[in-house]
């Protein structure tokens, strides 16, 4: 059904609000040609949540929106101290919208100019949008942490297990299982989606570092989608004896005592197969809490120190930037953030070098 097709079947109703009916087929319109683009649900229920929240806030329609009103509501998003990532995603979802309805292959703005004597405007700019100027406009309180905060972080989460056991008392495996998502989080270097995603057999040996056993290789079938793909999958090599001891504790006496009959979900939930992420924010923020640790951090960050250290010890960057499934190493580079003993190791290794060479040179004058 064509745009103006709809609207006559929403005059056939004899609608007593057509601003609201008009209103609501744009969305609809919208939903489809986004819909066509494959992307994802949640992206497309996000962005008409965005345009209502705009409308409410206009208290007008499309065809009667001006800049004013759009800077006026930046505005009010800043003034309540939204992240500046935020405020420019909610700008360009109603530059998507207006982009839609302007367009004139889809009849809006005729249909509009004959039913209200006005059509949409495409009233979002290069003059009042936000600019991305830098790569990274994550909160600056989110950054790698050291390895004495995450051995901190993991030991408050054991701590709250053994406090649990100690008392005799219910839910020490939902605990010991959080404690274990948050390892396997820094020690695979996962995203909450892929953490939370996973199964038990996605993971399998390596053979070529087979001391690693069962968990040499972690398959990751839900990473980062892009541009309306479906979630890339890719391979994350083991690097640690420790990473495969803590999973292989869980797999081995816990979760067989947790998880739910046919169902294989490494995390499962006390009422599904597996948890949500948000269940993953809370067990970081408890163990986050109890440990010390500065406000501001999230489970996310485990993923900065993954990257952080993996430098550190030497693992070559092009390898790295592979095992965290990042597309350019320009975004490896932003998550990597190595400790200033690392960065002295480094000077003192290439002075020394340079003054060796200085040496050689000398003697073979």
């Amino acid at each position: 059904m064509t745009s103006l097709a709809y609207l006559r079947a929403v005059d056939d109703e004899q609608s007593w609000r057509p601003e609201v009916e008009m209103f609501e087929a744009l969305l609809d319109g919208w939903r489809t040609q986004q819909l066509s683009r494959n992307l994802a649900f949640g992206t497309i229920n996000n962005g008409a949540r965005i345009v209502r929240r705009f409308q409410e806030h206009a208290g007008s329609f499309p065809w009667d929106w001006t800049p004013t009103e759009f800077e006026i509501w930046a505005a009010s998003l800043r003034a309540a101290k939204r992240a500046h990532s935020t405020v420019r995603s909610y700008e360009v979802s109603v530059r998507l919208f207006l982009a839609y309805v302007c367009d004139p292959a889809y009849g809006w703005d005729r249909a509009c100019l004959e039913r209200f004597g006005s059509h949409p405007i495409q009233i979002c700019t290069d003059e009042n949008l936000a600019v991305h100027a830098t790569e990274y406009e994550g909160h600056p309180a989110r950054r790698p942490l050291s390895r004495v905060e995450c051995q901190a972080l993991f030991d408050a989460a054991d701590d709250r297990v053994d406090a649990i056991r100690a008392n005799s008392r219910k839910g020490w495996m939902p605990a010991f299982r959080d404690a274990t998502m948050l390892k396997v989080t820094y020690g695979w270097g996962l995203r909450r989606q892929e953490v939370v995603m996973l199964e038990v057999s996605d993971f399998g040996p390596n053979p070529h570092a087979p001391e690693f056993g069962a968990f040499g290789v972690c398959q990751v079938r839900f990473g980062k989608a892009t541009n309306g793909s479906s979630p890339r999958h890719r391979g994350v090599l083991t690097t640690s004896e420790w990473s495969v001891d803590v999973l292989s504790e869980w797999v081995d006496d816990v979760w067989p005592q947790i998880r739910l009959p046919g169902e294989g979900g490494l995390w499962p939930s006390e009422r599904g197969p597996r948890v949500s992420k948000d269940r993953l924010n809370a067990a970081f923020a408890t163990a986050a809490r109890t440990a010390g640790l500065p406000a501001g951090l999230s489970p996310h960050c485990l993923r900065h120190s993954h990257v952080t250290h993996a430098i550190e010890d030497g693992y070559d960057a092009l390898f790295v930037q592979q095992q965290v499934g990042h597309s350019h190493s320009s975004t490896t580079a932003i998550y990597t953030s190595v400790s200033s003993d690392y960065r002295t190791r480094m000077l003192r290794a290439s002075l020394d070098k340079s003054i060796e060479n200085t040496r050689d040179k000398g003697g073979n004058g």
